[in-house]
């Protein structure tokens, strides 16, 4: 595995961004949390949602108003398997990790849980919340509403957010299954990322108003936001490979964030008012655990898991390829070759850093691009 990138400690890389956190107004305790989540996705190699987003996403929201740094978790409306949370604009990692353990306590008691969440902000990978249950040999089942980036099947107008939706299934292997996907080919973060490095984005992902392919990263970036651009569902332009499903599981995902908990949908999460003014953007979640235990048992649960997925990872394979692959096993070797060398961060996101650094006077934190 090949990385040309220098590596930051986990430990010196969590300390600084809840340390920042911190200087903005976070608690100690969810900055913690919000640091552990970007990490995570860095564990897993997802980096369209980890460090690289620390200071876009979050810090830079919080310095506009548009992201409230002291948590309000507000439960609205509750029964014995569900609730309704009310965020309150506050960070979302924090709201989804309070409202995910919430669900995981109802289905300790009752088998199942939901809960879902309106007025929420960005809440990162939403793997984690899905680990959350698999963890505790439960299902998990989560997704979220996002700014509006995907165009419908047959249309150019950006309408649905990356929206996605995932899902975290226990097994007897030692990572579980865990599927987390955006219900567009690409999100907005991958192209952030694409912008970030000089990389072009693949023609494909993203349409213009003419209907045409985009692939200038930086200004796919600047058309999102003005209308001029969407990104393709999974499926990609179209009925001919079947972009209607992709456009299909994110409304799923969007009816799903909105309609239960009676939230924000579509343009009313543009971030912006009437003046065009930056506003927050209230998201909503929704989170599901089921305990695998109510069922015929963990242990059985876990044992026909894995064998599914042994006996995929042993079909045939196609010519040329070495190997078969089920979702988190890729991210499972990831993590086994960063977990002793740290983030790869590379010069961009450093010098971002140690800008932070110095304007809050964090001098005992030193990077290698100094």
């Amino acid at each position: 595995m090949k990385e040309t990138r220098p590596f930051v400690e986990w430990e010196l890389a969590g300390d600084f961004m809840t340390a920042v956190f911190e200087k903005y107004g976070v608690s100690k305790e969810d900055a913690e949390v919000c640091a552990e989540v970007l990490l995570e996705s860095d564990r897993r190699g997802i980096e369209s949602h980890g460090c690289n987003r620390f200071k876009p996403i979050y810090i830079d929201r919080i310095k506009e108003g548009i992201l409230n740094p002291e948590t309000k978790y507000e439960i609205v409306k509750e029964t014995p398997t569900t609730a309704v949370v009310d965020g309150h604009n506050s960070i979302g990692m924090v709201i989804g990790t309070r409202a995910m353990q919430l669900a995981i306590d109802k289905a300790e008691e009752y088998g199942m849980g939901m809960v879902a969440v309106r007025n929420s902000t960005h809440y990162g990978i939403a793997g984690y919340y899905a680990t959350m249950c698999t963890k505790n040999n439960m299902i998990g089942i989560t997704g979220t509403n996002a700014r509006p980036s995907i165009a419908p099947t047959f249309g150019v107008e950006n309408m649905l957010g990356t929206n996605p939706i995932t899902f975290g299934l226990p097994t007897d292997e030692e990572f579980p299954f865990v599927l987390d996907c955006a219900t567009s080919i690409s999100q907005r973060g991958k192209i952030e990322f694409y912008a970030r490095n000089g990389m072009k984005t693949p023609a494909g992902m993203v349409i213009g108003n003419d209907g045409q392919a985009l692939t200038d990263s930086e200004q796919i970036l600047e058309d999102l936001n003005t209308g001029k651009a969407a990104l393709a569902p999974l499926g990609g332009i179209g009925e001919e490979m079947a972009g209607y499903k992709g456009y299909g599981y994110a409304t799923v995902v969007e009816i799903l964030s909105a309609a239960l908990q009676a939230g924000s949908f579509l343009h009313m999460l543009s971030g912006k008012d009437a003046q065009g003014n930056k506003i927050p953007y209230p998201l909503g979640h929704f989170f599901i655990a089921i305990d695998t235990e109510a069922f015929m048992g963990a242990e059985s649960f876990k044992k026909t898991a894995g064998e599914i997925l042994r006996q995929l990872r042993a079909s045939k394979k196609a010519p040329g390829q070495e190997r078969i692959y089920t979702a988190g096993e890729k991210e499972y070797e990831i993590w086994k070759f960063r977990k002793d060398k740290g983030v790869p961060v590379g010069e961009a996101v450093q010098k971002e850093f140690i800008k932070i650094r110095d304007e809050l006077g964090l001098t005992q934190f030193r990077f290698s691009f100094e």
